[in-house]
């Protein structure tokens, strides 16, 4: 069995979503000890955007007249999809960057959707392939807060998992994680703890349930 495992948090100490993203590979290797996990941190070793505008400027065009960059931008596209089309199950991580989502999942995004196999025009090679997406979110976000609808990452990222790659998407969320980190949300520490707590729960209970799908499919 394999699991791909995507983190795109510029921070690696005190990073609550690579934290929570542990909890579900490890409770997927408890199910798995002989299982392989293959991993990409574009947070630490970001993709050009480069790339992706290279890999567009290449597609339909003849390889002897390719420049080496979209050479080499297909490429790199091609080793991505087969990270993700290699694998029975899928964990991404990723955070709220300045109301949206970070450009170094979105350009992962991007590329990926320039190989052939994963175009939003044929039919979705990962349709029906479990896949837990983790969440962390610096402030509140919730229902009756001051910022209720400025999360523009979460929704667009599960509208591309779930429903342009036919994902069977498991969602782990914790908000309020920079709570001791911004004294401005030092009144919510109790909520951001719990939230936390929450959240690591979640992620144990969506690990062991994409590694039973996953061990399910490939039956």
């Amino acid at each position: 069995m394999r699991l791909f495992r995507l983190d795109t948090s510029i921070r690696t100490d005190g990073s609550v979503s690579r934290e929570l993203a542990d909890t579900v590979e490890s409770t997927w290797r408890a199910e798995h000890p002989e299982g392989t996990v293959v991993r990409r941190d574009v947070g630490t070793s970001p993709l050009s955007v480069t790339s992706w505008i290279d890999a567009v400027g290449g597609r339909g065009v003849d390889d002897e007249a390719r420049t080496t960059q979209q050479t080499d931008a297909a490429a790199l596209a091609a080793t991505l999809a087969d990270e993700v089309l290699e694998a029975d199950a899928i964990l991404i991580a990723t955070q709220l960057y300045n109301f949206g989502v970070p450009a170094q999942l979105k350009t992962w995004v991007d590329l990926l959707i320039t190989d052939p196999r994963l175009s939003p025009a044929g039919e979705p090679p990962l349709a029906g392939r479990p896949a837990v997406l983790v969440v962390a979110r610096g402030g509140g976000y919730g229902p009756g807060t001051p910022r209720e609808g400025w999360d523009h990452a979460t929704p667009w990222v599960r509208r591309i998992l779930a429903d342009v790659f036919g994902l069977d998407l498991h969602l782990v969320e914790a908000e309020l994680t920079l709570a001791g980190v911004n004294p401005a949300l030092d009144a919510f520490r109790g909520l951001a703890e719990q939230s936390r707590r929450d959240a690591h729960v979640t992620a144990v209970a969506h690990g062991q349930a994409i590694a039973s799908l996953a061990r399910a499919s490939a039956a």
